[in-house]
């Protein structure tokens, strides 16, 4: 029986979400909801443009009201949540009061939890719910999991992932993909990491590496906050290490700690000219807008890296993706990566193939089956393995 979805949040990933859909889940019909009704209709409209069939329905929806999300959700099967992260837990609340299953984009691990923590009242509604699965936190956790799967024991996981312009500009060579309050968070938080079995915090903007790929010369590569997700309480045990860093054009994190260290990121009030002002919501609007005037293509690179042992040898196994903007449809990299996988997610919910719950990415679906199912996108993963005869390599190499 073909299902109904919903897509919330009619902005960039959320599209790509919903074209993913249209092309792989043979839905029913797919809601894009959207505070702004023109905005849902040009989202739903470019997908059924692309796909060549009247498959999205634009509809205007108040994330925030619970009596308009209700009526949103009657007869959907699952709910795309595309909205800012803080929005995430009130959404799941009205979806399992529906019994729509969900699955939304993420960001910031103690919001998830406050999802993770509706798990007996989704069982009781029967419906599935797994956040964070979009790009980091999502598609880079599994390939972690890929690595944990292929290395028995393994001693450590490396996580690298970013969203860049193909032709960077000085002085912060970056091109925003996402809303700024998003990129705040994750520069602004602490990292939630795996260190000698242990969960570890760990200051963002810190611990830079180089990194070199190939395609793109010498990269740095930094701690941000987010991207682990729940992935370090639920292999702590198995790893000894399980890290993740931001990959970034060189000089871009030295340029973004000064604005941390001299409380541009505040979130208490200050006066200025005798008025209060929260001196957050002021860098969000002047320099998110000022970075979403810089338009160029989009690339993003992805790699992960295990160390562990494959067949009884000390074995070193790497992932890199280098996906850059699709231009016969238009989708950026960070839109492709981001809607493609989660949309992955709330097909697989459909085919029940998730059981009932809220249940953490990582351990909802294998990093295998995610490997297979993100390739038939069109997305290129490299594969390396490397006999280690004389100890771990440098994991950035």
């Amino acid at each position: 029986m073909k299902k109904t979805y919903a897509v919330l949040g009619a902005g960039m990933q959320g599209t790509a979400a919903a074209y993913d859909l249209a092309k792989f889940a043979d839905p029913k019909v797919i809601r894009v909801g959207d505070v702004s009704f023109d905005q849902a209709k040009k989202s739903a409209w470019r997908v059924n443009d692309l796909v060549g069939d009247a498959l999205c329905e634009p509809a205007q929806v108040n994330a925030l009201d619970p009596t308009n999300l209700a009526k949103f959700l009657e007869g959907v099967d699952v709910i795309l949540s595309c909205v800012p992260y803080w929005m995430h837990p009130k959404i799941a609340k009205v979806a399992i009061e529906t019994k729509t299953s969900m699955v939304d984009l993420g960001g910031n691990t103690e919001i998830t939890m406050q999802t993770l923590h509706m798990d007996e009242a989704a069982k009781a509604a029967g419906v599935t719910l797994v956040p964070d699965c979009g790009l980091a936190p999502g598609l880079v956790n599994n390939l972690g999991c890929y690595l944990i799967e292929h290395l028995d024991p393994i001693e450590s996981v490396r996580l690298y992932c970013g969203v860049l312009p193909q032709n960077p500009k000085p002085p912060f060579n970056y091109k925003l993909t996402f809303n700024v309050e998003g990129l705040v968070t994750e520069y602004d938080f602490q990292a939630v990491i795996v260190r000698n079995h242990e969960i570890a915090l760990v200051d963002t903007l810190a611990e830079l590496e180089e990194l070199h790929i190939d395609e793109l010369g010498q990269m740095e590569a930094f701690t941000t906050s987010g991207g682990t997700s729940t992935a370090p309480y639920t292999f702590k045990d198995r790893v000894n290490s399980y890290e993740y860093k931001t990959i970034r054009y060189p000089g871009h994190c030295e340029r973004m700690r000064i604005f941390k260290d001299f409380g541009f990121w505040r979130e208490d009030e200050v006066e200025v000219g005798g008025k209060k002002i929260v001196p957050k919501d002021v860098f969000n609007r002047v320099f998110g807008e000022s970075l979403a005037k810089f338009e160029d293509r989009d690339l993003c690179a992805v790699r992960a890296v295990g160390v562990g042992m494959k067949d009884g040898k000390p074995t070193r196994l790497q992932i890199d993706i280098l996906d850059r903007e699709d231009e016969t449809t238009g989708f950026t990299s960070m839109e492709r990566l981001t809607g493609f996988s989660q949309s992955i997610y709330a097909i697989e919910i459909a085919h029940g193939n998730f059981a009932p719950g809220c249940l953490r990415y990582e351990t909802a679906m294998t990093g295998t089956k995610f490997v297979d199912e993100i390739q038939k996108r069109g997305i290129q993963l490299a594969f390396q393995e490397q006999a280690l005869s004389e100890g771990p390599q440098p994991v950035g190499a």
